[in-house]
């Protein structure tokens, strides 16, 4: 099974640099999207829906921001929007669907760059989200929340770690969430099978950022510690370039 993520930086342009035919190549089984910047009646979802996909939405209120999208193959037995707090879920920055095994989460964690207020909204974000699979993980074990975490975890996944160590995004405090989180029983799957460096998910539209390699791996799948055994492949698609981010691909059985 093909999972992607993405975060398309809003959908109606990735749409007009060959979003759709990239779609129908690459053939995934469900593909997580952030970013969607649009409501559902602002595509034309039939595209998707011809290809195969049943389309699940979750757009913010405000318009053209933030906003999640699952395109699945397989059909859920249940699909939820949001985490059931309304600051985040305004932002339609959480999606579940969930399958016979396994749940899959689109998420998009809030960006603290804007400055002091969206910074500290983003510290109480970890906080509530980790309390939320926390608890979500005693009903539903098998997890997989892919989606654009905003934070690099360690030294290998950004491209200039000492000038980046006051940066949100590299944040002490942030680098520790995503460490707790994972030992609370996570996998970060893409160095579950690659521990190489120079492999990020976004990168600048200034100075040429992305022809250099200048960039940040801020975007995961992570899986449950109990899905280990189903995990294939991961690999970040860094050529595909319809947003400032890249794709990533996880193959499970």
């Amino acid at each position: 099974m093909k999972i992607i993520t993405y975060n398309v930086n809003g959908i109606r342009s990735a749409i007009s640099k060959g979003f759709v035919d990239w779609v129908k190549e690459t053939n995934a089984d469900m593909i997580c999207l952030q970013e969607v910047k649009a409501d559902i009646t602002q595509i034309d979802k039939s595209v998707f829906e011809d290809l195969g996909y049943e389309i699940h939405w979750y757009a913010a209120e405000k318009k053209g921001y933030s906003g999640v999208a699952i395109f699945t193959k397989i059909k859920p037995k249940n699909i939820v929007h949001g985490c059931g707090i309304e600051i985040y879920d305004r932002e339609g920055r959480v999606l579940r669907t969930d399958f016979e095994d396994f749940s899959l989460m689109s998420v998009y964690m809030p960006s603290g760059s804007s400055g002091e207020e969206r910074q500290g909204f983003k510290m109480k974000w970890l906080t509530d989200f980790h309390e939320y699979i926390h608890n979500l993980k005693q009903n539903i074990p098998n997890l997989i929340i892919s989606g654009d975490y905003n934070i690099c975890h360690n030294p290998i996944d950004i491209h200039n770690p000492k000038s980046n160590a006051n940066s949100s995004g590299f944040l002490p405090d942030e680098r520790a969430w995503i460490g707790g989180f994972l030992e609370n029983g996570f996998i970060d799957t893409f160095r579950h099978f690659n521990q190489n460096p120079h492999h990020y998910t976004w990168w600048s539209y200034r100075a040429g950022a992305r022809v250099k390699n200048l960039g940040w791996r801020i975007d995961y799948h992570c899986a449950s510690e109990s899905m280990r055994e189903r995990l294939v492949h991961s690999e970040i698609l860094c050529d595909i370039k319809h947003s400032d981010h890249c794709p990533i691909l996880l193959e499970i059985n």
